[in-house]
């Protein structure tokens, strides 16, 4: 009982630990003063009107969504189809090519930030839409990868090996056995994909024109020019909307699990 109550206990410290900046900053999402400061003297919705109507911070909430979108497409498809690949057993070094695949993760971001600028620039794509796409969807396949190859790795093969022997095509058994049992897998690696290109600020940074100026670039910059309570509403979206997509991917991840 007493090393109950102890790991409990280590667990909501831990916890607490975690969310405490949070449970600071948000709460100044709804004041009505022009600085962060407590004690919060009135509550309004002022910073969040100030972000669905101000043109830098909408247009950034729009180019936001764009790219984040496009490389959550991008990246979920690349990753999908490397995840594939590398679980061919007869592939030559496959554990130095997945290797390759998640080193964007460990690379500082100001070396590969310059990097894809003086790639990008070579193709004509810097100060462009589908060059900040491709920049996000280099850092976001690894989170693809790792999370498609894990579902993957659960799979029965006799399953798939079975629906060939019943006649299915390679296609027919990828789209009607594999595919769906990886699923849960293609879908957490697309949220992550999306929340890594959300939160890219680096990147963005070097590859960027005005034009593809995001949220996350956009609060970087208010925190440079000035800091403004309308940062921490955008904060609160972030986090709002990382909470609903977790959601949608539970509740994916179980409606998928009733189907099996």
């Amino acid at each position: 009982m007493p090393m109950k109550i102890a790991k409990a206990t280590f667990a909501t410290l831990t916890i607490l630990f975690l969310v405490a900046p949070l449970i600071a900053i948000l709460p100044l999402a709804f004041t009505s003063s022009v600085i962060l400061t407590y004690p919060i003297p009135s509550w309004s919705l002022r910073w969040f009107e100030e972000l669905f109507f101000a043109d830098a911070w909408r247009r950034a909430i729009v180019n936001s969504l764009i790219i984040g979108t496009g490389t959550t497409l991008l990246a979920t498809a690349l990753g999908t189809a490397a995840s594939l690949g590398l679980r061919n057993r007869l592939l030559l070094f496959r554990g130095s090519i997945r290797t390759l695949f998640l080193l964007p993760m460990v690379v500082p971001a100001v070396v590969l930030g310059v990097g894809m600028q003086v790639l990008l620039a070579g193709f004509g794509l810097t100060n462009s839409y589908m060059g900040v796409i491709i920049a996000h969807t280099v850092v976001a396949v690894p989170f693809v990868v790792v999370s498609v190859t894990g579902a993957l790795a659960g799979i029965d093969q006799r399953v798939e090996l079975a629906a060939q022997s019943l006649g299915a095509s390679p296609t027919t058994v990828f789209r009607r056995v594999t595919l769906p049992l990886a699923m849960p897998g293609v879908v957490s690696g697309a949220v992550l994909a999306f929340a890594t290109s959300l939160d890219e600020v680096v990147l963005t940074l070097f590859v960027a024109g005005p034009n593809q100026r995001t949220l996350a670039r956009q609060m970087f910059s208010s925190i440079r020019e000035n800091i403004s309570p309308a940062i921490a509403a955008a904060a609160f979206l972030f986090i709002a909307g990382t909470v609903l997509i977790g959601l949608v991917v539970v509740v994916s991840r179980s409606l998928i699990a009733k189907r099996r």
